[in-house]
């Protein structure tokens, strides 16, 4: 787990996302294949709901804080039926930052939207890291970007968060594997009541 200090939770500014709508934006993602930002790139080999609980399986087994543990399970939200609705022709981590930003919290809504930029990042600043990525993970790293520049790299390194941005973007690149288990909704209804509870104004 990353050493940067939690910084302190803030509220959403709309009513926060219940257990009932997470676990619908959940099911919107499920036999849906990898949205690659209209792309012609091969599909991951799990759909974009196994992917997001495995994504959470593994924050939760990593000893990640409950913001972090949504984060992880929302991070493709953006990607989700009811979101591309509400922010139209976004690429899916603004999409998905925005919409946690109002329903959940800004250090969950951070991540989300910096788990693409974290790849980047990674391809920047590791050099073993491009080989880890799948063959679609490639090939969207170009249409994302590239690897940061140096001027990048330091602004996003400035951020308190961004250490965390970067052990999402690792779990998002582990969470791709058919054989994996991932967290179970009764786990992630805990995850979610615990946080519920410590927003609740």
């Amino acid at each position: 787990m990353s050493a940067d200090a939690k910084p302190a939770r803030t509220s959403p500014t709309s009513q926060p996302l219940t257990a009932t709508e997470l676990v619908e934006l959940l099911n919107q993602m499920a036999n849906r294949p990898y949205d690659t930002e209209g792309s012609l790139v091969p599909e991951e080999v799990v759909d974009e709901r196994t992917h997001a609980l495995q994504a959470a399986e593994l924050a939760l087994t990593s000893g990640a804080d409950d913001e972090l543990v949504l984060a992880a399970a929302l991070h493709d939200v953006g990607r989700a039926e009811q979101v591309r609705r509400m922010y139209p022709n976004l690429p899916h981590e603004v999409a998905g930052g925005a919409f946690a930003r109002d329903r959940l919290t800004e250090r969950i809504a951070w991540v989300i939207e910096q788990h693409v930029p974290a790849k980047r990042y990674l391809v920047a600043t590791d050099p073993n890291y491009r080989s880890l990525l799948s063959p679609t993970s490639v090939t969207t790293l170009g249409l994302q970007g590239g690897p940061m520049s140096p001027a990048e790299v330091i602004r996003f390194e400035g951020h308190p968060w961004h250490g965390q941005a970067v052990i999402l973007r690792r779990w998002d690149d582990q969470a791709k594997d058919p054989s994996r288990p991932g967290i179970t909704m009764d786990e992630l209804a805990a995850v979610h009541h615990r946080w519920a509870s410590s927003v609740r104004r």
